[in-house]
């Protein structure tokens, strides 16, 4: 077990020289600044791996860039929809480019729409402090009172359902403007955020597809990237992320991971 420490690039607060002064032995990191679907460049790869090697007065920071959380799917591919096929090379080029400059753990999800979601983005805590937290009840009154996806008051507990209409009906609208953009903020430093309007388009598209099609799509790009991992030249280990709650989840509900090839999450 090693101390590692997610780390969102230059802009992020947290700067490489206080992550050695709370022990930090590795970074967990991603080409945020990067759009979803594009390669990642040998050069970002290096520039990156730069930035968590060199503390503030340029001396060596005896740290490095050792995972990828994460190495974004896009929507397309999931959906297997637009240029979904050059997203699919693209995410192997990209493989290939973390590989050759020697990280091998890259953390992808399949999740989707939202695949990272917190309903309070700077909740204060006890010694002052801030923290990202997440609210059921909040969530739900965001899910079924303002995206309004349908069928989103049959997801969750009577109990779970009635509590965030009280809690809804005692917001005032800035309250409720901060609760959507929290919750559809996406990660920090991220090349893209969703809107309400985008996620609903999202979800809409999804129907269809439903939960067969969305295994059937994972297993497709699974059996493009799995082997590529498998090689000798390129290995990796491939990490599947998981969803507290994602509110497209009971749009095309989750992917069977027994219906997933055996070897799926090896080297």
């Amino acid at each position: 077990m090693r101390q590692t420490w997610r780390w969102f690039g230059p802009g992020d607060l947290v700067s490489v020289d206080d992550m050695l002064q709370a022990g930090v032995e590795a970074v967990v990191s991603a080409l945020h600044h990067v759009p979803t679907g594009d390669v990642w460049t040998p050069e970002a790869i290096e520039r990156r791996q730069r930035e968590v090697a060199t503390r503030k007065d340029g001396s060596p920071s005896g740290i490095a860039w050792e995972v990828v959380e994460s190495l974004p799917v896009s929507e397309a591919i999931k959906k297997q929809t637009g240029d979904f096929r050059a997203h699919v090379d693209n995410y192997k080029t990209s493989l290939k480019h973390l590989a050759a400059a020697g990280i091998d753990v890259v953390c992808y999800n399949f999740m989707p729409v939202l695949d990272w979601t917190r309903t309070d983005l700077a909740y204060r805590v006890s010694h002052g402090g801030t923290a990202m937290r997440f609210d059921l009840v909040d969530f739900a009154a965001f899910d079924i009172f303002i995206l309004e996806r349908p069928g989103a008051r049959e997801s969750f507990p009577e109990t779970v359902a009635a509590a965030a209409k009280r809690r809804f009906t005692e917001m005032d609208d800035a309250r409720k403007a901060k609760l959507a953009e929290n919750v559809v903020f996406g990660l920090p430093g991220a090349a893209e955020h969703f809107t309400l309007s985008d996620v609903r388009a999202h979800l809409a598209e999804y129907g269809p597809i439903g939960e067969d099609g969305l295994r059937a799509n994972f297993i497709d790009f699974l059996s493009e990237v799995a082997p590529l991992a498998e090689e000798p030249r390129h290995p990796a280990v491939l990490s599947s992320r998981r969803p507290a709650v994602s509110a497209a989840r009971t749009a095309a509900h989750h992917v069977d991971r027994g219906a997933l090839p055996d070897d799926h999450g090896r080297r």
